[in-house]
């Protein structure tokens, strides 16, 4: 799941990121007219290349805080969503198969494609050799 942050971000990245969503957030305003659209995207992009060079951290902190903020405040009552994306119209609209169906296929079904259950044996057989290599094996007794 690429959307969820699993490490700390650096200054220039949330800020790269508070302008993506600042634009993503005029694109759910104004998006119905192109063309009002890319006015305010580059009105948005004049605000931020006004303190590209700020040196002063602690001011550069600020500005990102209060961009956030002020991102928040006026944030869209219905956002743009890709239709694949999480919340979008179309996520998970069709369920993960899980790959343990294979497992129960009958052998005349699996005779059909002799060549791709060939290879997949290979490859559960390296994948639990790969595990016992990481983990260890699971001894029968203890394991219910």
């Amino acid at each position: 799941m690429a959307y969820l942050q699993t490490k700390a971000i650096s200054h220039a990245q949330r800020v790269r990121s508070l302008y993506k969503e600042a634009v993503r957030q005029l694109q759910s305003t104004y998006g119905y007219k192109r063309y009002i659209f890319r006015y305010h995207a580059v009105l948005m992009r004049a605000r931020f290349d006004e303190h590209k060079d700020e040196v002063d951290m602690r001011k550069a902190k600020k500005l990102l805080l209060d961009g956030e903020r002020e991102l928040w405040l006026k944030q869209n009552p219905q956002p743009f969503k890709f239709p694949e994306s999480p919340g979008g119209v179309a996520y998970a609209r069709e369920p993960h198969t899980p790959d343990w169906l294979l497992d129960i296929w009958h052998p005349y079904e699996k005779a059909q494609y002799p060549e791709y259950f060939a290879k997949r044996e290979l490859r559960k057989k390296e994948f639990i050799e790969r595990w016992e290599k990481k983990y260890g094996k699971i001894d029968p007794e203890t394991h219910h």
